[in-house]
């Protein structure tokens, strides 16, 4: 196995290089499973201030193709979307036991549904599942059923910026920031202006919290992170709901700024003092960015290590529809709360030339081996394990049944 180390390296190189876009809106809760609440919830990007404010770092990054795997011409598979699970996107195009060639093109979920929809790759990557107006459209295009097939759950944290909060939770002997969905939507509506706060103070008694001016950093584009994110907040905070909504992208407060991609993200908060974003885990871990506790659903403050990150999942499993589209809300127990699941989208119909069956063959490497399992655990994504690998595996096997 590739040394994951030296992984975490190369995409430390890539944030500050390359700017994926992410575009999909993707929840459902458990009770809601099934409903197509990604077709409601996706917002047209407005323009408050956070489109204006738009960073140039995200879209200064965008210099190169950004793809991994092997070349396009020489690949047995190409697949675009969401650059949430690049990170072990990457490890499973490279070191997949079937020997399967595959480029994927690291977008953005909005732009591998679209590609996925307009037949321009053969699967497509997601955070979001397909509503019901595009699961008719996807009928009207290829004559038979787009499938989601999960293959990972991620967590999405809040990161930041702020050497002086760093030292004076050291001081304080205290682990981590806490924070709860109210102090989070604050931020990102641009109320709460520093962490000295009451909403945040409160969280944190114990700790002298600095005055530092925040500035919230969102995606740009449209994206699956920000689908998972903006639906816990959709869920969690009543007036959130109201003024902002939930989608794969939603009209931001002014004052805070974009950037595009988890890479364009991870870059801004980087270079912005007080910046506090939203990333896939395994972006903050690879740039050695602290990370907050946040607070679940039965009170807990809690850490996104891997086990919390599996938590959430594990809790709704039984619920999960025969379609497998779902959203993963209302976590409690151990679990942290701001997470969602990756998926792949493919076809029942319509692949030619052996490449139905090596999407299968390489989709099945990826939900029951062992080797790909570790590579995920490694990257700090949940693997999809026990009786719902099961369930995972009867819908990949759907694919191009109808060849």
């Amino acid at each position: 196995m590739r040394n994951v180390r030296a992984l975490l390296v190369a995409l430390g190189l890539l944030t500050l290089l390359v700017a994926a876009c992410e575009g999909d809106p993707a929840e459902v809760t458990a009770e809601d499973a099934g409903d197509g609440g990604g077709e409601d919830a996706a917002a047209d990007e407005g323009d408050g201030g956070g489109e204006d404010a738009a960073a140039d770092d995200g879209d200064e990054l965008i210099e190169e193709d950004d793809q991994v795997g092997i070349e396009e011409d020489a690949a047995d598979l190409l697949g675009a979307g969401a650059t949430f699970i690049t990170p072990v996107m990457l490890e499973w195009t490279r070191d997949n036991e079937p020997g399967i060639g595959v480029n994927y093109q690291s977008i953005g979920s909005g732009g591998g549904v679209e590609q996925f929809l307009g037949e321009q790759v053969d699967f497509g990557s997601s955070e979001r599942y397909l509503s019901e107006e595009e699961l008719e459209d996807a009928q009207e295009i290829r004559g038979c059923d787009p499938l989601h097939i999960p293959d990972a759950f991620g967590s999405v944290p809040i990161t930041f910026n702020d050497p002086d909060l760093e030292a004076a939770l050291e001081e304080a002997g205290q682990d981590a920031l806490v924070l709860d969905a109210e102090a989070i939507a604050g931020i990102f509506a641009a109320e709460i202006e520093t962490w000295q706060d009451p909403a945040i103070e409160e969280l944190n008694p114990d700790v002298d919290l600095p005055d530092t001016p925040l500035v919230a950093v969102h995606r740009s584009d449209g994206s699956g992170t920000t689908y998972i994110f903006t639906t816990y907040l959709d869920h969690e905070v009543d007036w959130w709901s109201e003024d902002y909504g939930a989608g794969d992208e939603i009209d931001w407060a002014g004052g805070t700024v974009g950037g595009n991609g988890n890479e364009g993200v991870t870059a801004s908060v980087q270079q912005q003092p007080g910046g506090v974003g939203y990333v896939s885990y395994a972006y903050a871990v690879e740039n050695d960015m602290p990370v907050t506790e946040v607070v679940n659903a039965d009170g807990n403050a809690v850490y996104p290590d891997l086990d919390s990150i599996s938590a959430g999942p594990n809790e709704i499993i039984d619920d999960i529809p025969d379609d497998l589209r779902y959203d993963i809300l209302d976590v409690g127990g151990e679990g942290f709360p701001i997470v969602g699941t990756h998926w792949v989208l493919a076809w029942e119909c319509g692949y030619e030339d052996g490449v139905g069956e090596s999407l299968r063959d390489f989709m099945t490497w990826v939900i029951e081996s062992d080797e790909a399992e570790e590579l995920a655990r490694d990257l700090r994504y949940g693997p999809i394990t026990g009786d719902f690998e099961d369930r995972v595996l009867e819908e990949v096997e759907r694919i191009n049944v109808e060849e």
